[in-house]
């Protein structure tokens, strides 16, 4: 079967967002005027109630290389998703993953907007909060599922530890960092993630803890 293709015949909808987002980020890259009514400056949304940017932004991106990450990441998390909420919502599973995927990206930005809606100099962009909402359906759904790296291919880690460490370093690195990277988005997106798949996933919690207590470790 093609891999575009779910097992009921329909196409996934994350390779259409996927292209979409792409496309648009490259057209933006190369139009400065495009990208600066689509990003995220909370004291332009602020001032001139262009709420759309809460959504735009996230179909822009700084570079290729934030694109690639973004996309790829999204890529190999946003099928299992799919699967997993088509089994919970037959039929509607890319419907399910399209909102929660555009949701998380709207409420990642609402704490950098709460922040900075004074700051005129602020600027975010990119689909890290939706991208973070995704991996994390994911991640409880499947917390013992192996994720590796891609400059790293023989190195690979549990799903739920690679959570709570991503976690941890997006709560401390909002909390002290100055590296201009939204460590905000990164975290509300996750805890997005996480309180969609326990409202619309039955008994997720405690098939979670039930797979991490029969979990083989590492060796």
């Amino acid at each position: 079967m093609n891999d575009f293709v779910k097992p009921d015949g329909n196409i996934y909808l994350s390779v259409i967002i996927i292209a979409i987002t792409v496309g648009i980020s490259l057209y933006a890259d190369k139009n400065r005027l495009f990208k600066s009514k689509w990003i995220f400056n909370p004291y332009v949304i602020e001032s001139r109630k262009e709420y759309y940017r809460f959504l735009s932004s996230g179909f822009i991106h700084g570079g290729s290389t934030h694109l690639l990450f973004n996309m790829l990441t999204l890529f190999f998390f946003a099928r299992q998703v799919e699967l997993i909420y088509g089994a919970v919502f037959p039929g509607y599973g890319s419907i399910m993953f399209v909102v929660i995927y555009l949701t998380g990206i709207i409420i990642a930005s609402i704490p950098a907007y709460v922040k900075h809606r004074g700051n005129p100099a602020y600027n975010a962009l990119g689909a890290s909060g939706g991208v973070s909402t995704i991996v994390f359906v994911s991640i409880l759904c499947l917390p013992t599922s192996n994720i590796g790296f891609l400059l790293l291919p023989f190195v690979s880690f549990p799903a739920f530890f690679l959570g709570i460490a991503y976690l941890l370093y997006s709560y401390y690195m909002a909390k002290n960092s100055n590296d201009n990277i939204g460590h905000e988005a990164h975290l509300f997106g996750a805890l997005f993630g996480i309180a969609t798949t326990i409202a619309f996933v039955p008994g997720v919690v405690p098939r979670f803890f039930e797979a991490i207590a029969n979990w083989k470790g590492f060796f």
